[in-house]
């Protein structure tokens, strides 16, 4: 069987090679520790806590706020110094948790102990996942228990986990493979406890194959799981890519992967429900790459929620120089932050510092119509129209032109040798067209 892939996608430069052979350390937070509200697609949580109490390692200290919210749990011990609106990776002010850690990681009872989730009904595993606070660790943040609660469970025959990490420099996901393989294994066997017809599919690039190899042999004797080889293509990992490279099946912006048959976990989040389920440890720890030219020390960690950006910085061994841009993610599709005095939240992933803003150093051009950007586009949409369209802030013509079906993925900025803000136009027309539709709505 060939390399599973899709039509269109690009190969930037990967730089992975900066972290990926270097284990997980562990990290521990010296300062107060921030817990955002909203760190997850939907309605904010609501906080639990007041100043002045006490909260323990595995507390809930923020009650999810409707159906798609997540609930937010404390990652140590120590006393609530605040609440109160905090800065974000997002740019905006968020209530906040503020806990100053006492350094004792004192526990909430029962707090990692095992658990044999084939004693657990399917509706006490789903309760589990929610309670723990898991969301789609690969940056989406959508509530997983949510997500594992479709609306019939007989119809979903695929459960497929994410260990493509396409984005260029990220290595977290592979340290995952090789550190803990075990669990990506356990928690994809959770999931496919609820769904009676389903198999399970771990799609990996290529240009992993010891990762490959790990998990192909813990899986050889599971008759519901294969381990199935990507082609390294950027975005490989894009949910709507993965779904037809592994099945075939084609999924549009108005369509949810569970209306063909598909769910999606990335490699995080399927050991979460393995902690979450078989541990008895809710969500209270991201895996993070801090890495870049600018890097002195480029590593990946495992860091307590809350931690502080800074603190990650000063581990890695902080900059070699001043870097000229800092981006939370990846390069491709993360975003630029002004500061790094931010909250680590569940949508973290990364930390990329850049000696040189290579974008900023680029002024645009006129478009020469070469259709580059039309061929790397994975959605098989028309960069260029929807570029005339974001112009004129026209959105009836933007979604006359499927630009809804863009992933903002941005493929297209890269192979554009006008250096257009392609990705940036198209973002801001797809929330202004969501803000229109939910006016209506």
């Amino acid at each position: 069987m060939g390399l599973a892939t899709f039509k269109g996608g690009i190969h930037p430069y990967e730089g992975k090679e900066l972290s990926e052979n270097k284990p997980v350390q562990e990290l521990l937070p010296k300062g107060e520790l921030v817990y955002p509200m909203s760190q997850h697609i939907g309605a904010p949580a609501k906080p639990l806590v007041k100043k002045g109490d006490r909260v323990l390692v595995g507390q809930k200290i923020g009650e999810a706020g409707g159906f798609i919210s997540a609930n937010v749990i404390c990652s140590v011990s120590g006393t609530v110094k605040a609440v109160e609106p905090r800065l974000v990776v997002s740019g905006q002010m968020v209530t906040s948790i503020i806990v100053e850690n006492d350094g004792l990681y004192e526990t909430i009872p029962h707090f990692g102990e095992d658990r044999d989730y084939t004693k657990l009904s399917k509706e006490e595993i789903r309760n589990i996942v929610k309670e723990a606070g898991i969301v789609g660790l690969g940056g989406a943040g959508f509530p997983t228990h949510v997500k594992l609660t479709p609306k019939d469970e007989s119809k979903i025959d695929y459960i497929l986990v994410n260990g493509a990490e396409c984005e260029p420099y990220l290595t977290s996901d592979y340290r995952m493979m090789m550190e803990e393989p075990e669990k990506i294994v356990g928690g994809l066997k959770v999931i496919l406890s609820l769904f009676d017809n389903a198999k399970g599919v771990i799609g990996i690039e290529n240009n992993k194959p010891e990762g490959i190899k790990k998990l192909q042999e813990l899986v050889k004797d599971e008759p519901r799981i294969e381990v199935r080889e990507l082609l390294t293509k950027y975005p490989q990992g894009g949910e709507r890519s993965l779904i037809y490279a592994i099945t075939g099946r084609s999924v549009n912006s108005s369509m949810l992967p569970a209306d063909a048959g598909c769910i999606v976990d990335n490699i995080d989040t399927v050991i979460a429900i393995y902690n979450a389920v078989c541990k008895q440890t809710p969500l209270i720890r991201k895996i993070i790459t801090i890495t870049g030219d600018a890097i002195a020390n480029p590593q990946n960690f495992n860091v307590k929620l809350g931690t502080n950006y800074q603190e990650l910085v000063a581990a890695a061994g902080g900059f070699k120089t001043e870097p000229e841009k800092i981006i939370s993610g990846g390069p491709m599709m993360g975003m630029a932050l002004f500061t790094i005095d931010v909250p680590v939240a569940k949508t973290s992933s990364a930390l990329t510092c850049f000696t040189k803003d290579m974008v900023a150093a680029q002024a645009p051009t006129p478009c020469i119509r070469c259709g580059r950007c039309v061929a790397a586009c994975p959605s098989h949409i028309v960069p260029p129209m929807m570029m005339k369209a974001a112009l004129k802030n026209d959105c009836a013509a933007f979604e006359k032109v499927n630009g809804m079906e863009c992933m903002e993925c941005g493929s297209c900025t890269y192979v554009c040798p006008a250096k257009r803000p392609l990705t940036q136009a198209f973002k801001d027309m797809r929330k202004q067209v969501a803000a229109n539709r939910r006016k209506k709505a």
